[in-house]
């Protein structure tokens, strides 16, 4: 019986392998029809890159892309041996040109263009053959219009290439934001290793970041850093669940995951509506008489209701094909905030919302939906996406307010907030926001600058809390009922204001009775909107949301022009 490492591909002869992870001895065809991970720890071996393509795509519909590799010793250097001699020798291990083999391909049908890394091939380095390899297959996504995905795993730049390797941060970095430029999907996939160059370039650059479990990502590694400052790093440092902790990262997703994850992205970023049956009748109230006057206190009550449907309570009713994404790409992924791709009767949309959580574990873990600055700056992130592909977005909004402790305002929570509120005012596509529970302060506003604002009839908005308007006011708590008739903050009310411009009807005693009937009525009122502004251009649908909120107190002051020499009046320009 012969054993080989499982870091190692398995060959015709050899009938048992290693788990790299756990060290178990595993049957060797077993093991690859598993996609080559072991059952018994999960543990994610390497792949190579033919390996690596014929896992992701379309049976049949892989195209390598030939690479001709030519001048890439541009130092004549040599260490232990010449540079040139290491070439040939990865070349005849690996049986590829270089560290990266590229390809045409389909997804489940979608066409995609790869660029996969192979960490047998001199460390999967980053030399200028590589960067020259991922800039053409950028530039062929870009002449072609079609996604890309980037399969990394390197130990960085190529130290024999010098300088030059260097450069190919840079240049494969400027590829991609070609990309971003063109509205042209990206997706990178981090297996283990990725450090370096290829981390601190095109690794981390794509829309959306998925790992393998366990796969390590840094730009220092472990070994730098000990030995460097001397500092003592927990076991599960630069892993790929370390990663989605603070915000690196959108998804762990396992091997076997991955086609069907991939799917649903390339769908969502299509485009292309699945038309589906409309309602015949506009569920949306519109008109202040069709609503009755009712207690404020008793809206705020309401709103509060323990067991109301909360953002993934409506995204599971009603949003098919959805993939969550996660983090904001600098330090932390907020519970508080769920964001994500997926269809909505149909429509490709990104949606974004508050996450309270329906019980007692799952309140304390999202922050009972209050988010921190990483929420605001994830939210953001997703929105800028939207804008990019061209995708609407809905915002669901259920939150006593921004999460108002020391660390948001070390992390600067009034700068996140106003950051989305000039995002969102500009983004060049449809905005729905609907205020499905509480709609508290400038943490609601941050998500609801919007072409349409909508509110569930339990629901309530309002610039503070009852009980802390009546705290500051009446000096007492106990007076939020009067607070809440004083602020107005109920949806017929709103409705009256101008300050939302639909009301979504509840069944029985509150949305909390049926959910699937409160998720069809929302579904429809979203509808109902979308379809009213998809076919909007751009600037229409900017110009008409600036003048939204340009209006509101427009006819409360005056601004006189003092130092001109006739005082006149300054026009608004609406």
């Amino acid at each position: 019986m012969t054993v080989v490492q499982s870091d190692r591909p398995p060959t015709a002869h050899h009938d048992w392998v290693l788990c790299g992870g756990c060290g178990q001895m595993l049957y060797r065809k077993r093991f690859e029809l598993a996609g080559q991970v072991c059952p018994a720890c999960g543990f994610h071996a390497p792949l190579t890159a033919t390996e690596r393509l014929g896992a992701l795509c379309d049976a049949g519909s892989v195209r390598v892309l030939e690479l001709a590799v030519t001048g890439t010793d541009p130092l004549g250097f040599t260490d232990t041996k010449p540079y040139a001699q290491r070439l040939r020798a990865a070349q005849a291990h690996t049986g590829s040109a270089e560290a990266v083999v590229c390809a045409r391909g389909e997804i489940s049908g979608f066409a995609v263009v790869l660029a996969v890394m192979d960490f047998r091939f001199l460390g999967g380095s980053l030399g200028t053959a590589v960067g020259e390899a991922i800039t053409r297959a950028a530039e062929i996504a870009l002449a072609e219009r079609t996604p890309l995905i980037l399969v990394t795993a390197s130990g960085g730049a190529r130290m024999q290439e010098g300088i030059l390797a260097l450069m190919q941060m840079a240049k494969t970095s400027q590829a991609l934001g070609q990309l971003d430029e063109a509205g042209i999907l990206t997706v990178g996939l981090i297996t283990d290793p990725t450090f370096g160059g290829v981390a601190a370039s095109f690794a981390t650059l794509p829309d959306v970041i998925i790992a393998e479990p366990g796969a390590r990502l840094g730009f220092a590694g472990r070994r730098v850093i000990e030995q460097t400052i001397g500092q003592s790093l927990p076991p599960e440092f630069q892993t790929a669940e370390f990663l989605l902790e603070h915000g690196v990262v959108d998804m762990i997703t396992p091997r076997a995951e991955l086609p069907a994850t991939l799917t649903r992205l390339l769908s969502a970023a299509a485009r292309r509506p699945d038309p589906q049956p409309r309602p015949a009748s506009r569920t949306l109230v519109a008109e202040v008489a069709r609503l009755p006057e009712r207690d404020a206190w008793e809206c705020v009550r309401a709103a509060r209701r323990f067991g109301r449907p909360t953002t993934l309570d409506y995204v599971g009713l009603v949003v098919d094909d959805f993939v969550e994404l996660h983090g904001d790409r600098a330090a932390a992924d907020c519970p508080a905030i769920v964001a994500g791709l997926g269809r909505l009767a149909g429509i490709p949309l990104v949606v974004i919302g508050t996450q309270k959580g329906r019980s007692t574990t799952e309140l304390a873990k999202r922050n009972f939906g209050m988010p921190n600055p990483s929420g605001y700056r994830k939210a953001a992130r997703v929105m800028r996406l939207a804008a990019k592909l061209g995708l609407p977005v809905l915002t669901l909004i259920d939150t006593a307010g921004a999460y108002p402790g020391i660390e948001a305002e070390e992390q600067a929570q009034a700068v996140a907030i106003a950051e989305n509120l000039r995002l969102m005012a500009s983004l060049p596509i449809p905005v729905v926001a609907v205020i499905t529970g509480e709609g508290g302060s400038g943490g609601a506003l941050a998500l609801a600058v919007a072409d349409r604002v909508l509110m569930s009839a339990n629901a309530v908005y309002s610039v503070i809390s009852a009980e802390g308007c009546a705290s500051i006011l009446w000096k007492t708590p106990a007076e939020a009922p009067r607070a809440a008739a004083a602020l107005r903050v109920d949806a017929r009310s709103l409705l009256e204001l101008g300050v939302i411009d639909g009301v979504i009807e509840e069944p029985g005693a509150g949305a909390e009775t049926d959910l699937l009937a409160a998720a069809e009525q929302l579904r429809s009122a979203v509808v109902e909107c979308l379809d009213d502004l998809l076919p909007q251009d751009q600037m229409s649908l900017i110009t008409a949301r600036h003048a939204r909120f340009r209006r509101f107190g427009a006819d409360s002051a005056v601004l006189a022009d003092l130092s001109a020499e006739q005082p006149r009046f300054l026009e608004r320009d609406v």
